[in-house]
């Protein structure tokens, strides 16, 4: 009997990300920005600087009077930052200036304070130039950083601390970004209890919930953790219902081919009608994850994951994690695979593309060297957080020696 039909990986991510819709703009202010997406382009509002200003604690001068030194000048104002000094500096003249002072009108160049001898700090003193400056040197002209109408940030960017820094130098105290997908995480099954609630002989503890969700709001998402819904039809559907509203349903667990995996079964059309689970697709070729589902419900995208919680992270990193990216207009760019060096021997891959956890090192050559766990069991959650990265085996990969280049998905801290 020929083996059952899987999806690729990549077909699987493909049919995910083009049935998504991009979510509506949003305003915030731009001191609650960071990690936001931009919807739009953000132009400045102002040039920067507004006029030319001196990079330097100094004297704003004329070049021609200190080409040769020592030169002997007069002291005839001062141009704090903030200020300015309102005349036009004459031959044989300067003017005490602060970093961030604007260059009064017949200065071209700043000399430091370091190179001038002042008699006294007041108009009217003499100082003595000991080292003079060209033309130009330590003034920042108008407009050096942007200018006003400047198209400085593009939309779909994930604003850094720098990006809010540069909107408020813009003089934009609002931005328009997207608003953050709402996935409903809602996980199953009769055995799974909350951290700290009493533990029967044969109950475990929810992991997957929690972890889902921060999952989700390191990604940009906004959780909204529905609770755990027994293996019964009307509890699942119960449960089901309160995603209406989101942006995406996400299930985890009951989604395998066992009696107690209603996933499926609960949601479908024959029991609720036309706004029952339309599924477009069903088990993909990858390990750990492969009973994954992902159809429709009622008009909302919705991710089925396997319950072991590796199976489930993992599933976040491939499938969710550009899902979510999508929905915030982030461009799902290619980008040059990672590789390492594998630190030991794997034997040929079968049908399914795999994903194993695995540590990260350097060799003598600087080199980054992969080395799976020897247990891979999809149950297995602490080795996933010892990780720091999942070497990626395409399916039908042929017998790898220790040595060799792989591909790998790192996670970094902060991440995944």
């Amino acid at each position: 009997m020929p083996p059952e039909p899987l999806l690729p990986v990549s077909d699987a991510l493909g049919r995910i990300l083009d049935t998504l819709e991009v979510t509506p703009a949003e305003e915030v202010p731009v001191s609650a920005a960071v990690q936001r997406v931009t919807a739009v382009p953000v132009h400045a509002r102002r040039t920067q600087p507004p006029v030319a200003v001196s990079a330097m604690d100094g004297y704003a001068v004329r070049a021609n009077d200190v080409a040769a030194v020592p030169a002997r000048l007069k002291r005839v104002g001062s141009a704090p930052a903030g200020s300015a000094w309102s005349g036009t500096l004459a031959a044989g003249q300067a003017v005490r200036i602060f970093t961030g002072g604007p260059v009064p009108d017949g200065a071209d160049t700043i000399v430091i304070q370091e190179d001038v001898d002042a008699e006294a700090e007041r108009d009217g003193a003499w100082l003595t130039v000991r080292h003079g400056a060209p033309a130009g040197r330590y003034i920042r002209p108008a407009g050096l950083d942007f200018r006003e109408g400047d198209r400085c940030i593009d939309p779909g960017r994930v604003l850094t601390a720098r990006d809010v820094g540069l909107a408020a130098a813009m003089n934009v105290p609002w931005l328009m970004v997207r608003r953050r997908p709402r996935i409903a995480v809602l996980s199953t099954g009769d055995e799974v209890v909350r951290p700290g609630e009493p533990l029967g002989p044969n109950r475990i503890v929810s992991s997957n919930s929690y972890a889902l969700a921060a999952f989700i709001h390191l990604c940009g998402g906004e959780p909204v953790v529905l609770g755990i819904a027994p293996d019964t039809v009307d509890g699942l559907q119960r449960l089901a219902r309160d995603a209406r509203g989101c942006d995406m349903l996400l299930t985890t667990g009951g989604a395998s081919i066992g009696e107690h995996d209603l996933v499926r079964a609960a949601l479908a059309p024959d029991r609720l009608g036309p706004d029952g689970l339309k599924v477009d697709f069903w088990k993909i070729a990858m390990r750990p994850g492969k009973p994954l589902i992902f159809g429709h419900l009622g008009g909302t995208p919705m991710l089925g994951f396997p319950g072991n919680p590796v199976s489930t992270l993992v599933c976040g990193l491939v499938f969710l994690k550009p899902a979510i990216e999508t929905m915030l207009g982030i461009a799902q760019e290619p980008h040059p695979p990672q590789r390492a060096r594998l630190g030991c021997d794997l034997a040929a891959n079968d049908r399914r593309q795999d994903y194993l956890r695995s540590t990260l090192a350097s060799n003598g050559e600087g080199e980054r060297v992969a080395m799976p766990f020897d247990r891979q069991d999809s149950s297995m959650l602490r080795r996933l957080a010892q990780a720091h990265c999942l070497v990626v085996r395409p399916a039908h990969d042929p017998a790898r020696s220790a040595g060799e280049w792989v591909e790998i998905m790192e996670l970094p801290p902060g991440g995944l």
